[in-house]
C-alpha cells in the first residue's frame, strides 16, 4: 500500500521515527559514557519498567523481552551483575526462581544522566491540557501495540 508523504499519518510516523532516533542517540551516549553495550542499556530499561509495573523479572523473562537465547541472556545478566548494575535475588515465594533487581547505583547513575532531560520533557508536557495528554497517551500506547504486534509476528 502506497501512502503519500503528505498524509497526516505519514508525517506522524516521520516524527515518531525522528524522536526514536534522538532517544536512541541519547541512550548511546549514556551507554558509551558508562562503558555499556546498547543491549545492556535496553536490558536495564526492561528491568526498570518491570519493577514499575510490579512484574517479577527473571532471566527467562528478560531474555524473552530482549529476543535473546538462554546463553546470551546469561552472559548479559552476568555482565550487568559484574558491573554492579543488577543483583540476582532468590524469589521468596519460590526459592528455585531467581529474580533480577536493578541496583540503587544503576538507578542513581541513570537519573544523573537522564534526569535533566526527563525534567525538561515533563515540564514541556505541562503546556498541554489533561485531555490533550490523554489523547497523546492513547496514541502512543496504540502505536506501541502495533509495533509490538508486528515485531512478534516477525513482519515489521
Amino acid at each position: 500500500m502506497d501512502i503519500d508523504d503528505q498524509d497526516p499519518g505519514m508525517r506522524l510516523v516521520h516524527l515518531l521515527r525522528t524522536l526514536t532516533v534522538e532517544f536512541d542517540l541519547v541512550g548511546a551516549d549514556f551507554a558509551a559514557t558508562h562503558l555499556l553495550h546498547p543491549t545492556d542499556l535496553r536490558a536495564l530499561i526492561h528491568l526498570l519498567d518491570a519493577a514499575r509495573a510490579g512484574i517479577s523479572a527473571t532471566p527467562g523473562w528478560l531474555g524473552e523481552q530482549m529476543g535473546l537465547q538462554s546463553a546470551s541472556t546469561t552472559g548479559l545478566v552476568d555482565r550487568l551483575e559484574k558491573a554492579g548494575h543488577i543483583r540476582r535475588v532468590r524469589d521468596t515465594q519460590d526459592r528455585r526462581r531467581v529474580l533480577l533487581v536493578v541496583g540503587d547505583q544503576a538507578v542513581a547513575l541513570g537519573w544523573a544522566f537522564f534526569g535533566p532531560l526527563i525534567t525538561e520533557l515533563v515540564t514541556a508536557m505541562r503546556s498541554f491540557s489533561e485531555e490533550e495528554l490523554a489523547t497523546v497517551h492513547r496514541f502512543l500506547a496504540t502505536m506501541t501495540e502495533v509495533v509490538l504486534a508486528a515485531r512478534r509476528a516477525g513482519t515489521p
